[in-house]
C-alpha cells in the first residue's frame, strides 16, 4: 500500500533489518544523504529478451549497438529527467548529477527532507560487524513521478556484498615458483586450459568491479615482471565517491590484486579499467552502468567477484542489475560474475539452499569453481570444488529468477535460474599465485575464475575482432556437444552434485579455450 494518497510504492522496495542488527534511534535530520534514482528507458520497453543480442546467434551476427546508440535508443528522456529535476526542487534536495544513458540520477539532501520525499525513516542500525543507516518497509514516491521511477537506491547504505576469494599463505617465496607449492601462475592455467596462444587482448579493455579495497601499482610492476610480462595499463575509475585504497592483504586488497593479476596475466596488452565503489547495493549498481556506458574506456567484457546471497537483496536491486547486464548485451559486453564460495547454501545458516546474486542474474555468465591436480605426467584431474561448507564453490537454482529462456534447452525440470553456467579452478589449495600488499599469495575462489573467464573473453574479442558479448545462450544452443568446455563429472558442492553435461556446481564445465574460439569463428 502506498506511504500517504498522493504517494505509490517504488515496486520490489522494501527493506528488512540485517540479519543480527537492531535500531538506535532516527538518523540526525540535518545528516547529508545522497541517492540514484534509476529512470525508465526512453522507448517505452525492456531490452530484456528483444535483441538478437540475447539470442543463440552467432556473435558477428548479432549487430550490437555502440553505446551512443544505445543511449539515443534506450537512455532516459529530457522530459522524464525534467520530472525528477522538478520532483527534487520542490522536496529541497539538490541534483548532483545526471546521465541520461545510465539512466540515472544522483540527488543529495538532508535526512529530514530524504524521508518525507520518499515516505520513509531513516535510522541508524548496529549490527555484529558494525553500523549502517537503514530503513524498513518501502520506498515511496509523489504518484505523478511513479512511472517514470524504477528504482531508489542509497537511503540505506548497509553494507551489501563480500568478496568470493580464500587466500593459502606462502613462506613468501617467488611467483615463478608456483607450481613447487601446488599453485599455478595465470599463464600456466592458460596453458592448461588450453587458451588460444599468439593473442594477449591488445585493443581489449577489461572492466573490473570493486567495492573496497585498493591496488599498488609496485607490486603490479614486481608482479608482473616474474611473469616476464609487461606491466599492463591499469586505469582507476572512481564511483560514487569511493578511491583507491589498499590496506592490507587479508581485506579487500586481495581481491583488487587478484582481479587484476589474473585478467591482466592472461591479456597482458589489454587495458584494465577497474571501478572502485562504496560496499552498498547503490554503489555497485552505480559501478555497473557506469562499467557497461563508458565511452572512454569501453570495456567489451566485464568482470564482478563480489556478490551475497538473494536473500539480501531487494527486488528491485536484483531487476536494475539484470536489466543493466542486458543492456550490456546489446552492447556486445559481456558480463563473468563469480559464484560465490560457500557452497549451495552461500553461507547462510537458515537451513535452506541459497545461490549468490549478481552471478544468479539470466544475463551474467556464472563462474563456478574446481579442485585442479595435474600429474607428473601432465594429465588434469579436475573436481567440484569442496574443502568445507565455507569452502566451496557456489551453486544451485534461484528462487527469484525463473528458468531463462537458454535454459529451457536442458530438458531438465529445473525450479528456476540454474548457476553457474561454467567454472575454472577455485580450490586455495591448486589457486594462483599473486601478489599482494608485498607478499606473494596463494588466492582461490570463484573470484578467481570470473577474471580468469574475462581474460579469456578479451583474447577472443582480439581475434573476432568484434565482441563475443552475451555466451550463455550459445554454450547452452549451439556450442552444445562441440567440447568447447571440459564436463566435470565428480563431486558435489553441498545439495548439488556433478553429472554428466550442465549441472549446478560447474555448470558446462571449465574451459578449453582454442576449442571455444574456433567454435565462436565457424
Amino acid at each position: 500500500m502506498a506511504s500517504n494518497s498522493t504517494h505509490t510504492i517504488v515496486a520490489g522496495s522494501e527493506r528488512k533489518p540485517m540479519r543480527g542488527a537492531h535500531s538506535l534511534g532516527p538518523v540526525q535530520p540535518d545528516q547529508q544523504v545522497e541517492i540514484t534514482i534509476r529512470l525508465r528507458d526512453k522507448s517505452g520497453s525492456q531490452t530484456t529478451g528483444t535483441h538478437a543480442t540475447s539470442a543463440d546467434t552467432h556473435p558477428a551476427a548479432r549487430g550490437y549497438m555502440t553505446r551512443e546508440e544505445f543511449a539515443a535508443a534506450h537512455g532516459a528522456s529530457a522530459s522524464d529527467i525534467a520530472a525528477i529535476k522538478a520532483f527534487a526542487e520542490l522536496h529541497q534536495l539538490v541534483l548532483v548529477a545526471t546521465d541520461a544513458a545510465q539512466r540515472s540520477m544522483i540527488l543529495s539532501g538532508t535526512a529530514a527532507a530524504m524521508n518525507k520525499a520518499f515516505g520513509v525513516t531513516l535510522e541508524e542500525y548496529e549490527h555484529p560487524d558494525g553500523t549502517y543507516r537503514g530503513r524498513v518497509g518501502h520506498v515511496s514516491v509523489p504518484a505523478d513521478i511513479a512511472a517514470i521511477v524504477e528504482g531508489v537506491f542509497g537511503l540505506d547504505d548497509r553494507p551489501q556484498a563480500t568478496t568470493k576469494f580464500k587466500i593459502k599463505r606462502l613462506a613468501d617465496a617467488p611467483v615463478a615458483h608456483a607450481a613447487a607449492n601446488g599453485s599455478f601462475t595465470p599463464p600456466e592455467l592458460a596453458k592448461l586450459y588450453n587458451f588460444p596462444p599468439g593473442l594477449d587482448g591488445k585493443g581489449q579493455c577489461i572492466g573490473i568491479i570493486e567495492l573496497g579495497g585498493g591496488t599498488r601499482p609496485a607490486d603490479i610492476k614486481t608482479y608482473f615482471s616474474s611473469l616476464g610480462l609487461a606491466t599492463p595499463n591499469v586505469k582507476v575509475i572512481s564511483v560514487d565517491h569511493a578511491k583507491n585504497r589498499p590496506t592490507t592483504s587479508d581485506s579487500a586488497d586481495g581481491e583488487v590484486m587478484l582481479d587484476i593479476e589474473v585478467a591482466g596475466a592472461v591479456a597482458p596488452k589489454a587495458t584494465i579499467a577497474v571501478y572502485f565503489a562504496p560496499n552498498t547495493d547503490r554503489g555497485f549498481l552505480d559501478a555497473i552502468t557506469t562499467a557497461v556506458h563508458d565511452k572512454v574506456n569501453k570495456p567489451s567484457v566485464i568482470s564482478i567477484s563480489w556478490g551475497s546471497a538473494e536473500v539480501h537483496w531487494t527486488a528491485q536491486a536484483m531487476a536494475s542489475f539484470e536489466q543493466a547486464f542486458a543492456d550490456a548485451a546489446a552492447m556486445g559486453v559481456t558480463i563473468c560474475a563469480a559464484a560465490g564460495d560457500n557452497g549451495s547454501t552461500d553461507g547462510e545458516t537458515d537451513g535452506s539452499q541459497n545461490v549468490d546474486f549478481p552471478a544468479s542474474a539470466p544475463h551474467a555468465l556464472g563462474c563456478g569453481g574446481t579442485k585442479l591436480v595435474v600429474s607428473a605426467t601432465g594429465a588434469l584431474t579436475e573436481t567440484v570444488w569442496n574443502e568445507a561448507a565455507d569452502s566451496a564453490t557456489g551453486g544451485g537454482f534461484s528462487t527469484h529468477f525463473p528458468v531463462p529462456s537458454y535454459q529451457t534447452a536442458l530438458g531438465k525440470a529445473l525450479t528456476g535460474r540454474g548457476v553457474p553456467d561454467v567454472a575454472g579452478d577455485a580450490d586455495p589449495t591448486s589457486g594462483y599465485a599473486v601478489r599482494v600488499d608485498g607478499k606473494n599469495l596463494v588466492i582461490g575462489g570463484t573470484s578467481a575464475v570470473a577474471p580468469l573467464w574475462a581474460g579469456l573473453i578479451a583474447l577472443f574479442n582480439q581475434k573476432l575482432g568484434h565482441p563475443v558479448g552475451f555466451l550463455n545462450p550459445l554454450l547452452y544452443g549451439s556450442l552444445k556437444g562441440k567440447g568447447v568446455t571440459r564436463d566435470i563429472t565428480q563431486g558435489n558442492n553441498g545439495a548439488q552434485k556433478a553429472a554428466t553435461g550442465w549441472d549446478a556446481c560447474t555448470g558446462w564445465g571449465t574451459p578449453d579455450g582454442l576449442k571455444l574460439l574456433q567454435a565462436l569463428s565457424s
